[in-house]
């Protein structure tokens, strides 16, 4: 049900680093669980389909 930022940032096309900050500006949606920071999937998918 979710993806790491890495893999999102994989799926996009840029860095580690890059995904992260995409997370933390509120461009990558994420929930956090436990120390965790994931990406749930179909947030996700809905952006990737709207580009």
């Amino acid at each position: 049900m979710t993806i790491t930022v890495q893999e999102a940032g994989r799926q996009l096309g840029i860095s580690r680093n890059s995904a992260y900050e995409a997370a933390k500006r509120g461009d990558i949606p994420t929930i956090r669980i436990g120390r965790s920071l994931r990406v749930p999937r179909i947030l996700f998918e809905k952006i990737l389909g709207s580009r």
